[in-house]
């Protein structure tokens, strides 16, 4: 009992941390009032040329309400996207932010859609919208206000086609991005005469034993140098065996807890965490080194990797500070290290997608802003890039990399909806993903976890599935 409680505060803590991305501060921001940057002219030029290949619509709506823990317009030191300027220009549209937080989101969506309030869209990237979403009426299709058949939207379709509910479709799938990528300091590489990680995977050596290697050898808890940190670890090091605890095959919810790629996984992380090779958050209230900030530790070279998505190196450079020298090239990461016995990187991925809020006031401006984003997604790469280099100075090496992993995102993804089934399994799930590396000596075996909390899982998405079905 002990021990659970432990891995439960562990995985509770983990929920607070998905909060972590800027939240804005008032409605309806631009990007000038709320401190954001706009595109410089020629990148306008080229917001304008992509837009012309778009129909012109006449929208008798020009606003979208968007609920989120985040904004979508630009806070300070960020850059207002190319899909947002199209959108403005082109349309004379305007997002209008309906502010909540990360645990009261869905109690505020769903007392928005129960008094007729709705906001027009939510985002799905955080995996946790589906298929609950849309058993429990806070979403409705999609297929009556974007045209998936059609040529723009050809290179989602089919990820689109995995989030149906009875023969609808419930997310605008953007693109497939990756989840997590494995950050460190090349600083500390050096310092430590360690192989620089993105060395190893270049060679194909990028695996679990080499990443062991480097974790065992630089740990020393008398000099507060941990080899792992971060509140995403568990669920980055797991996916890499190429199967999701809680996935989606043919419409139906499947529980993977007994697959023997993830028992291998687990069981790889049980003998990474025995070693104490974790940042021990037990006795930091639960929360990574320092204040819990993320990045915290790789930049003071105390801790030698954080698996991290790629939205905490994509900003200002106040923000990734806590990682390093940004500009002395200092911060680089790589995908997460495989299983040594497999010819494959499996990458855990999410889907860039939004979900149409059931009574919705404005699904035709929604529909707009979506196209936006579809066609800037791909032509108004060099402005992303530009970005990256000139503002958050990024080097040729990250942009690489970057691409590197979302191609792999692309061609061996990695999805887990045990966030997006129902808020029963989520909380059951927190338990079981912590269990083998939670800190503080309450780790347990993955076979002790499976006896412990299988049945209960399978129960749960049967009963989900049963609702699927109709």
């Amino acid at each position: 009992m002990k021990a659970m409680k432990r891995i439960f505060a562990g995985a509770l803590a983990l929920t607070m941390a998905a909060a972590v991305t800027a939240c804005g501060n008032s409605k309806g921001n631009s990007s000038s009032d709320a401190g954001g940057k706009d595109l410089t002219d020629d990148q306008k030029k080229q917001v304008e040329d992509i837009g012309a290949s778009l129909e012109d619509v006449d929208l008798a709506n020009k606003t979208i309400k968007w609920m989120a823990h985040y904004d979508i317009n630009p806070s300070k030191g960020q850059v207002k996207s190319p899909a947002l300027e199209l959108f403005e220009t082109k349309y004379g549209g305007k997002v209008e932010y309906v502010q909540t937080t990360w645990d009261k989101r869905y109690d505020d969506l769903a007392t928005a859609v129960m008094g007729k309030k709705s906001p027009d869209f939510f985002p799905a990237s955080d995996m946790d919208t589906f298929p609950k979403g849309a058993i429990k009426g806070m979403f409705q299709p999609i297929d009556d206000y974007i045209n998936l058949d059609s040529d723009l939207w050809s290179s989602t379709k089919t990820a689109s086609d995995s989030f149906m509910f009875q023969g609808s479709h419930y997310i605008a799938v953007i693109d497939v991005s990756p989840n997590y990528v494995c950050a460190y300091n090349k600083t500390t590489i050096t310092e430590n005469g360690l192989d620089d990680p993105a060395e190893l995977f270049a060679d194909d050596n990028w695996n679990w034993d080499t990443f062991s290697d480097m974790c065992n050898e630089f740990v020393d808890q008398d000099n507060d140098k941990y080899a792992l940190d971060g509140y995403w670890y568990v669920k980055a090091l797991s996916e890499t065996s190429g199967k999701p605890m809680i996935g989606l095959v043919d419409g139906k919810i499947v529980n993977n807890m007994s697959d023997p790629d993830i028992e291998k996984a687990q069981n790889f992380m049980y003998n990474l965490e025995k070693n104490n090779v974790v940042f021990d958050r037990s006795s930091n209230d639960w929360n990574t080194r320092g204040d819990g900030t993320t990045g915290n530790g790789l930049g003071t070279y105390q801790t030698l990797f954080i698996p991290v998505g790629l939205w905490a190196l994509e900003a200002p450079l106040e923000t990734t500070a806590p990682f390093g020298d940004m500009e002395a090239g200092e911060i680089m990461f790589v995908p997460m290290p495989k299983n040594p016995d497999s010819d494959t990187y499996y990458m855990s991925s999410r889907v860039e997608g939004y979900n149409l809020c059931k009574g919705a006031p404005n699904p035709e401006g929604f529909a707009v802003y979506m196209n936006c984003l579809q066609a800037c997604k791909d032509k108004a790469s060099s402005i992303t890039e530009d970005t990256l280099v000139n503002e958050y100075k990024w080097n040729q090496d990250m942009l690489d990399m970057r691409a590197k992993v979302y191609d792999m995102a692309a061609e061996n993804p990695v999805f887990d909806l045990q966030e997006g089934v129902s808020d029963d399994l989520s909380t059951t799930m927190m338990s079981v993903s912590q269990a083998t590396m939670v800190t503080g000596g309450g780790a347990t075996t993955w076979t002790a976890t499976r006896s412990e909390y299988e049945k209960a899982v399978d129960y749960i998405v049967e009963e989900c599935n049963a609702k699927i079905e109709g």
